[in-house]
């Protein structure tokens, strides 16, 4: 991909961690939360960055935009979040350009996922389109890039069963509870934390365990109490967490903090407790492991847990692989015309110069010239003319770059076609 006309910068980038060479605590160095991502965006605008998407969720950190070097980015991710770029270097990746879009259409359509066929991302790079977009900060290409990937993933959900079976974290952690906990349904289970991820898994533990033993804590009380009253459950202030924790057979944390908010004082209990920490950073600190009677599983633990349908889903990579080539090629014949779309624009201008000198000259020649007819009969010619070029650059047997290089010589079309 050489200069698309999308952008003043040369190249589109993809630089990021995920879950596959970063561990939880190495990956909540990188993470980004509402305020850093506000920060992180404004100061792009500030150092001339015009297009710019970011994603954090509990498996990666990721920028997708354009810039003339990556470490424009990775010095945007690094100054926003506690992360340095040595540490950054050890665990990250850079994709560029062709590389780059492929990598955000295998993110977006769950087969780059810490749990095959999880597709809670593409809600995720939805979001964060919107917000780039608000703060402008999303260029045609991106656009056009991200509603690509939302029409992969739907296909892809639509007609590949590759989402069968536990697909997301919040599904494993039921799962998890389901295969090491007996009766269920009568144990007292306490959710920390109602973002997303809190969101799914109390949809799951209403839906899969039928208890009607779960609480729910929040820092914002209102926002508990929307979800608890679609499942009517209890809820209860932040300042009773610790009353809480003492009749809680299993804690589920998924709250968005930064740092800890879950450690060994707080737990006055003695009896048995199954902590499961669904956060990024990690939100449970590992001195409750000091405590006997805690069993801590942190989400990296569950992401590792295999259920019958891995295999089956597998087998389906092979379809989502079909689809996404198919609606990248579609964007990629996009990109091409949007390549060759400036030089045309300048040609049709410079054609018009022509004709517009020649109808001057022949309305000075000729006494009975007729004006519209001369008119419509060359804007027919021009757009006959400019049509033909254009079938020619689409074709694939031909150098675009060589062709519009040559159209821009022959037509003196350097003015025209500059930063268009």
């Amino acid at each position: 991909m050489q200069n698309f006309n999308m952008s003043r910068s040369q190249s589109f980038y993809a630089i990021g961690l995920s879950y596959k060479k970063a561990d939880a605590d190495m990956r909540g160095r990188f993470s980004l939360d509402e305020a850093s991502t506000l920060a992180l965006l404004e100061q792009a605008k500030t150092n001339g960055v015009e297009s710019l998407v970011a994603t954090s969720t509990c498996n990666r950190t990721e920028l997708y935009g354009f810039a003339q070097h990556p470490f424009q980015l990775i010095q945007l991710l690094c100054e926003n979040t506690e992360g340095t770029v040595e540490e950054f270097q050890e665990v990250a990746y850079i994709y560029k350009n062709k590389e780059a879009i492929t990598h955000m259409f295998r993110v977006g359509s769950g087969l780059d996922s810490q749990i095959l066929g999880d597709f809670e991302i593409i809600s995720q790079l939805k979001s964060s389109a919107r917000l780039s977009k608000k703060h402008g900060l999303l260029n045609p290409f991106s656009e056009r890039l991200i509603n690509a990937v939302i029409q992969a993933s739907k296909r892809i959900k639509n007609e590949t069963d590759i989402s069968t079976g536990a697909t997301s974290v919040s599904f494993a952690s039921v799962q998890y509870i389901f295969d090491n906990v007996e009766n269920v349904s009568e144990k007292n289970i306490l959710l920390f934390g109602t973002g997303k991820i809190g969101r799914n898994t109390c949809e799951n533990l209403v839906k899969h365990t039928e208890n009607k033993h779960i609480t729910l804590i929040n820092r914002t009380k209102d926002k508990a109490e929307k979800i608890a009253g679609k499942f009517n459950l209890v809820v209860k202030d932040y300042s009773n967490l610790q009353e809480e924790l003492t009749q809680a057979d299993i804690l589920i944390v998924a709250t968005g903090a930064q740092r800890p908010t879950i450690d060994k004082q707080i737990i006055q209990s003695k009896k048995p407790l199954l902590i499961l920490d669904l956060s990024i950073p990690k939100n449970v600190d590992e001195n409750v492991k000091e405590l006997p009677q805690i069993t801590l599983i942190h989400l990296d633990q569950l992401s590792q847990i295999t259920d019958q349908t891995l295999e089956a889903r597998k087998a389906h990579i092979p379809s989502a692989e079909a689809i996404i080539e198919e609606v990248k090629s579609d964007f990629n014949s996009w990109l091409e015309t949007r390549k060759f779309a400036p030089t045309i624009k300048a040609l049709k201008l410079k054609l018009n110069e022509f004709a517009l000198a020649e109808l001057d000259t022949q309305r000075k020649k000729l006494v009975d010239f007729n004006e519209s007819q001369a008119e419509l009969i060359s804007k027919n010619i021009i757009q006959k003319i400019t049509n033909h070029f254009a079938h020619h650059l689409k074709d694939e047997g031909v150098s675009t770059d060589e062709s519009l290089e040559l159209i821009k010589k022959v037509f003196q079309l350097e003015q025209h076609s500059t930063n268009a």
